[in-house]
């Protein structure tokens, strides 16, 4: 007798390659789109307004530092800002709800 293989009978393997080139693409994009997301600079100067107030990029980059668990001082040093300033901003960050608030874009 021949082996033959059934005429319903088909092999997966392809089709599970496409699945695992799919996820690697996937996964690849997602890492683009995160770094994008996370970017941040607290030297920027884009962070400050010419009289010194932080502009809202600035804001933002204060409240992704508290998201970090950067402590106020950290905040203060790094984009070079009061403690005060830090504070006020940490205190805001919490009203907004911390690490569950809604983040704004960057750039």
């Amino acid at each position: 007798m021949t082996d033959k293989k059934p005429p319903h009978a088909f092999d997966p393997k392809p089709i599970l390659d496409l699945i695992a080139g799919i996820e690697a693409d996937l996964q690849r994009l997602k890492g683009l789109v995160e770094e994008q997301l996370e970017k941040f600079d607290p030297a920027n100067p884009h962070n400050k307004t010419p009289d010194g107030k932080l502009t809202e990029e600035g804001a933002e980059c204060c409240y992704r530092m508290f998201d970090e668990g950067k402590s106020r001082y950290t905040v203060s040093q790094q984009m070079k800002i009061s403690f005060a300033a830090a504070t006020h901003r940490f205190n805001n960050w919490r009203k907004l709800g911390g690490n569950k608030r809604t983040k704004t874009l960057l750039g």
